[in-house]
């Protein structure tokens, strides 16, 4: 098959707020919305974050139970096909409940971010070594693909002990997200850096946070990425001072990917080359 590129949607991460940008998507309504106008555009996989009453950021299984439940019978209702990639980021929540929804709603897929950091020089980014064998472990016994979040060059020799250690099974799917504070760069040195050492017979997508994305798109695209990440998540704007639209970012995506001489992975294709246990 012809190296198909894999297109992810990040809608609305932990912290985007409406006063960041009026179009990212906060209520439940709001997310199936942009999940599905981001299926119909290209997108293969929807990275989901869910937010409380008050718009903020919330790892309740209920509220998960409930937004993906919405957004799966969204897509069956359009005939349409999306993975469903979930988030167990949240260092303000117990390591209980950073799990919890995996086991309720036992998606395709789900983050893995393989370290600690200094978010932003404002908080901890805390991944400790227990949670996340614990979090290897669950992913193997419910068949979920954890995708390996890389901020940092350390993380690439976190990864190697993990599957070591038995707790990641290879091969793997990373996705590095560049450009954070406290994080490596988004340049092509950190990707010229990070991508000789990614463990044999991964797959791996990108991401630059806001100024970055753009030329990151185009920098994983000429390294051969197997797919790109764009969203409110990641960057609010198409260009400094206009406000970008979920559907926007996946579309220019697209677009770039075309331009690269890649064709646009639909979700079946996407679970090929990820390796992925399809859901009923």
């Amino acid at each position: 098959m012809k190296k198909k590129l894999i297109i992810t949607a990040a809608l609305c991460g932990a912290g985007t707020t409406k006063a960041q940008s009026p179009h990212v998507p906060i209520t439940p309504d709001e997310i199936v919305a942009d999940a599905v106008a981001c299926a119909k555009a290209g997108a293969a996989v929807v990275h989901l974050h869910v937010r409380d009453e008050n718009g903020k950021n919330t790892m309740a299984t209920e509220k998960f139970v409930e937004v993906v439940g919405k957004v799966r019978k969204a897509i069956a209702d359009e005939g349409l096909d999306i993975i469903l990639n979930l988030t167990t980021s949240g260092s303000a929540f117990s390591e209980e409940l950073r799990m919890a929804h995996l086991e309720a709603l036992q998606p395709e897929m789900c983050s893995y971010d393989p370290g600690t950091m200094n978010w932003a020089n404002s908080y901890v980014f805390l991944n400790t070594p227990a949670f996340l064998e614990k979090l290897g472990t669950k992913c193997q016994e419910l068949q979920i693909k954890p995708e390996i979040e890389i901020f940092d060059a350390g993380m690439i020799g976190n990864i190697e002990h993990y599957i070591k250690k038995g707790f990641l099974k290879t091969p793997l799917h990373c996705q590095f997200v560049l450009d954070v504070p406290g994080g490596m760069p988004g340049n092509l040195e950190s990707l010229s850096y990070l991508l000789p050492k990614l463990p044999q017979g991964s797959t791996w997508s990108i991401t630059g946070i806001g100024k970055s994305h753009v030329s990151m798109m185009l920098a994983g695209l000429a390294a051969g990425c197997n797919g790109l990440r764009v969203g409110l998540e990641d960057n609010i704007f198409m260009e400094k001072g206009v406000y970008a639209t979920n559907v926007q970012l996946v579309a220019r995506a697209v677009e770039f990917g075309k331009m690269a001489g890649r064709e646009i992975a639909t979700a079946a294709e996407a679970r090929q080359i990820l390796g992925l246990k399809e859901r009923q």
